[in-house]
């Protein structure tokens, strides 16, 4: 339903304990802020007694991002759909409120129609939400036979949105960081991880520059960002973008200096302390100008005088020229397949199925107090399988830890709270550490989401304090019945493999290779995040891969193919974008077109040895083809 604060890789290979527990830099701004808006969301449910007010703290959590600039269009976004959507469902709700049957067909049918929407349109971050409210408003209605009384249900299925989304629209206006702000931020770690890079000791061959890329702090996004907000002014904003850019040729540059045994280490110290004074002066809010480089080394190999001469020269330009304008048309509603891609669908059938046999399920019982099930199953729902086994360990353990966090603070805190402050108190304290968690890796950020739902809903069970184990209970069992169904529907009945997506993604970078062998050093150079932001999830997808079912032994085959793929693609890089031998680019595009191991028009070019290995590199990539089914 949301992607937590973290980009999708950050924190592979670091303990679960110090993931738990390293202050990543805007962690605790971003753990604060939310805090507080699910605190003043508390006061505000208790001050007007609406009904699920656990459910309406809880959603502040999907409407709270980084920045200021989407932490401001989001909510807005969100209150003026669900505006619109409850207003065309209250003819529906009015037919439906005395008829079972036809009230559990407009369940499912809005269910699929808003799901399917998201998942096909520029409504995807927004759809889950929508489907979960609509879903739980019409459920409502058989316990409102009146018509008045059922659109009283269906006002305050608005109020579970308009109220968190005003509170955090106010709360990030005052206090959200500018996306300038993360940029600069952003461009300051980047350096501190060159300069790290160049102090290193040599790595052993084949090993190279950890890239952040996607893994980390992006300072593009932030700037395209900055560009809707208008602040800075534009000259600022032209710098940074030309310095985002200077930054990526920089830690490209390193990526290979590293790799020079020739290279003195009194230039690797030089250099990496220009590096951490740029980052510095990011860090401080300033766009630095007038670098001085480090001389040049002097006993060193050609390709390694050549590399510095061009490490110097970024210095000494930094922060570069603007970049240009991109002409682009304006992206559609709907994505290019949504006709023809029966993924969208799928998704929202099995969403739909899974929450109706919840609803179902504790309807027949006459079981209301496990309602939580049909509002997980769409907060939990994910596109494959091997993400919806991956994240079910995260689900059940932050359930979990929330429900005894939430249970202790029922038997040991409430009995204590005399007063609305202290009830605020503790919400703040249980949203702030779901925030934590939410907003670090990913590999844990799922846990913060499940530890705070599970939380408000056992410590915040009405309009005031209150004390019911019964309720704190059946709320845990039910989110836990959630994450079984959505588990039995995606990973059992209907299971969806990722293997069809990666192939897609490979498809698209060999034709992105192809065409950056065809493009000028700026234009080439301009795709690189973009080239990065692949690769990463290209590799994000094969490791999920390994969570779906053991499969054939042509699958083991097909998996390794991907893996030396993605090292091609890997060991490419410098080449495809640092590379001025024209010969050298021509190589690689003439082995992905030709799809055969060496064109007989380009052996005479292959004289020199970086032909040779690019050409080979491209023959590698060229062997990731369709994931068996």
């Amino acid at each position: 339903m949301a992607r937590p604060a973290a980009e999708p890789t950050a924190g592979a290979g670091v303990p679960y304990p110090a993931l738990l527990l390293r202050a990543t830099p805007g962690r605790a701004g971003v753990a604060l802020r939310l805090a507080t808006v699910c605190a003043l969301t508390a006061a505000a449910t208790v001050y007007y007694g609406t009904p699920e007010a656990a459910l309406t703290i809880y959603i502040a959590f999907f409407l709270f991002k980084p920045d200021r600039t989407t932490s401001v269009i989001l909510p807005i976004a969100l209150t003026l759909v669900i505006t619109l959507v409850i207003a065309l469902i209250f003819p529906l709700a009015a037919h439906v409120v005395d008829a079972p049957g036809w009230r559990l067909l407009a369940m499912g049918g809005c269910s699929v129609a808003l799901l399917w929407l998201g998942a096909a349109s520029k409504l995807r971050p927004l759809s889950p939400i929508l489907a979960l409210i609509v879903v739980y408003a019409l459920s409502l209605l058989d316990r409102t036979p009146s018509g008045e009384l059922a659109t009283r249900a269906l006002f305050y299925a608005w109020l579970f949105v308009a109220i968190p989304a005003a509170i955090s629209l106010l709360v990030n206006l005052a206090s959200a960081p500018a996306p300038a702000t993360l940029a600069m931020a952003a461009l300051s770690e980047r350096l501190h991880e060159a300069a790290a890079a160049l102090e290193a000791p040599l790595p052993r061959p084949g090993v190279r520059l950890a890239r952040r890329g996607p893994r980390g702090p992006d300072p593009h996004a932030p700037l395209a960002l900055a560009q809707v907000e208008q602040w800075p002014d534009a000259r600022t904003r032209e710098a940074l973008g030309a310095a985002a850019q200077s930054v990526s040729r920089l830690s490209l540059l390193v990526d290979a200096l590293r790799d020079e045994p020739m290279l003195p280490d009194a230039w690797r110290r030089a250099a990496a302390a220009v590096l951490e004074a740029m980052a510095a002066c990011f860090a401080r809010g300033q766009c630095p100008y007038d670098i001085e480089p480090p001389a040049a080394p002097a006993a060193t190999n050609a390709r390694c005088q050549a590399l510095v001469a061009r490490f110097n020269a970024v210095l000494t330009a930094f922060p570069g020229a603007p970049p240009a304008a991109p002409e682009r048309a304006r992206a559609p509603f709907f994505v290019p397949d949504a006709r023809d891609n029966p993924a969208y669908l799928q998704y929202a059938l099995k969403t739909t199925a899974a929450a109706m046999g919840c609803y179902v399920l504790y309807v027949l019982l006459d079981w209301p107090g496990i309602h939580t099930s049909l509002i997980t199953c769409y907060i939990v729902a994910l596109p494959t399988t091997a993400e919806t086994v991956e994240k079910l360990s995260l689900r059940i353990v932050g359930c979990v830890a929330g429900a005894v966090a939430g249970l202790a603070a029922l038997v040991w805190v409430v009995p204590a709270i005399d007063s609305l402050g202290a009830l605020l108190l503790m919400v703040f304290a249980g949203a702030f550490a779901g925030a934590w968690i939410a907003a670090g890796s990913p590999r844990i950020g799922y846990a913060g989401f499940q530890f705070a739902f599970a939380f408000f809903l056992c410590v915040v069970q009405g309009d005031g304090p209150a004390f019911d184990l019964t309720i704190a209970r059946d709320r845990v069992l039910g989110i836990l019945l959630g994450d079984a169904a959505i588990w039995l529907v995606f990973a059992v009945l209907w299971p969806v493999r990722v293997g069809p997506r990666i192939d897609a993604a490979f498809a698209a970078l060999r034709a992105q290779v192809r065409r950056l062998t065809t493009l000028s050093p700026d234009a080439r150079q301009r795709e690189l995040g973009e080239f990065e932001q692949r690769l990463a999830t290209i590799g994000a997808d094969l490791e999920l891969q390994r969570f779906e079912r053991p499969a054939a032994a042509a699958s083991d085959a097909w998996r390794a193919t991907c893996r030396r793929s993605l090292g091609a693609a890997e060991k490419l890089k410098p080449l495809l974008f640092l590379e001025q031998d024209r010969h050298v680019l021509q190589a690689i595009g003439d082995r992905l077109r030709s799809g055969s191991e060496a064109p007989a028009q380009a052996s005479a070019s292959m004289a020199s040895g970086r032909r040779r290995r690019a050409a080979a590199l491209a023959a590698v990539l060229e062997q990731s083809r369709v994931a068996p089914r």
